[in-house]
């Protein structure tokens, strides 16, 4: 069966203000120092897809961005575009609908933009094992990552134990408590939900049909226009009245038909930028410098300075994020709250800083 890998790039990564911006968001940034988030996770996907057979989900505002990070990597028809956010149900089942129609049906590979990767071999290895779960079960697979530390900004899934490398899963749980979150991290039948999703192209549409009705309804519209000429004015149409529902409270909490593999690859969401240090190497005193930065008696900070230079002086877990025309300083236990400032900036009218 024919493998599809799917990126899913449509985020605004807005705790990553004052470098990300709405025309390039965090999955069109280097963080890494190597590449861009979005195209380290098309060459992840190559070890298991064919270029051609690599797509990418992204919005409107972020195509033209996304066209020129890609370009030589992804065809640029199959850089698939949504008008206006819907979350991950609808932009899964876009994708779904347009292989189906296009491709026919095959195995889907979906993964965020924007997570880093440390062991890449080990990566690869994970997503076979979904990937033959997949064909051979007919069920849902995901991947769920073996939990470090009692993390309380991740969700968990709990499976039943079993030798078997794809496993049930029982039930899937919010953001827990930190009890709770070590009481998971020492049971040792728990993971993190990585947001890593493989299927097969049918199975998926046929949850979405007994699950989100009204949304499949409205995806049954879009398929059929995919390949004509109205394709782009019912993608608009259909987008403009679709439901925002994630794919884990839409299909995946509701399902019997789940099996996850836990595994190790060196996961980090880097969701913000506290969690630089996952990217980059952290100094004696734990700090992560990028840019021209000095720190004189510094412990436990990050600094990112892209145009001038930075200097700390007797700090501790502290952010500075310096851009040609913004500068963003916070403690680093705030730095999940830099999408704050960025609605309050919204909330002014500086357009011109998002």
């Amino acid at each position: 069966m024919e493998i599809y890998g799917i990126i899913m790039a449509g985020g605004g990564g807005t705790r990553f203000w004052p470098l990300s911006r709405v025309h390039t968001p965090k999955q069109l940034l280097n963080l890494s120092g190597k590449d861009v988030m979005v195209c380290e996770a098309v060459s992840r996907l190559r070890r298991v897809a064919a270029a051609e057979n690599i797509y990418i989900a992204t919005s409107d505002t972020q195509r033209a961005s996304m066209e020129e990070a890609v370009a030589g990597r992804v065809p640029r028809e199959n850089i698939l575009s949504e008008p206006v956010a819907r979350n991950t149900a609808a932009c899964i089942g876009y994708a779904a609908v347009e292989l189906i129609k296009r491709r026919g049906d095959g195995i889907m590979v979906i993964t965020p933009s924007d997570a880093y990767i440390g062991d890449e071999d080990a990566f690869e290895e994970a997503l076979r094992t979904a990937i033959s779960a997949a064909e051979e079960t007919g069920k849902l697979v995901t991947i769920g990552i073996k939990p470090t530390f009692p993390a309380t900004g991740y969700g968990y899934i709990r499976y039943a134990p079993s030798a078997a490398p794809a496993k049930e899963v029982i039930s899937f749980v919010e953001k827990p408590p930190i009890e709770r979150a070590r009481e998971y991290l020492a049971g040792g039948d728990h993971v993190w939900n990585s947001g890593i999703f493989v299927w097969r192209t049918s199975t998926i549409l046929e949850h979405f049909k007994k699950l989100l009705p009204d949304l499949y309804q409205k995806l049954e519209t879009l398929k059929a226009a995919v390949g004509t000429p109205r394709e782009q004015d019912v993608l608009r149409d259909v987008y403009e009245h679709i439901a925002s529902v994630s794919i884990d409270y839409g299909i995946m909490e509701k399902s019997n038909d789940i099996l996850v593999v836990p595994a190790e690859f060196g996961w980090s969401d880097v969701g913000s930028w506290d969690m630089l240090g996952a990217v980059r190497d952290e100094d004696e005193c734990g700090n992560v410098v990028v840019g021209d930065g000095l720190l004189i008696d510094t412990h436990s900070s990050t600094v990112y300075a892209e145009s001038r230079t930075v200097v700390l002086v007797g700090a501790e877990d502290i952010v500075v994020v310096e851009t040609p025309d913004a500068v963003l300083v916070c403690p680093r236990t705030k730095a999940q709250d830099v999408k704050k400032a960025v609605e309050e900036l919204k909330a002014r009218g500086r357009e011109d800083l998002i």
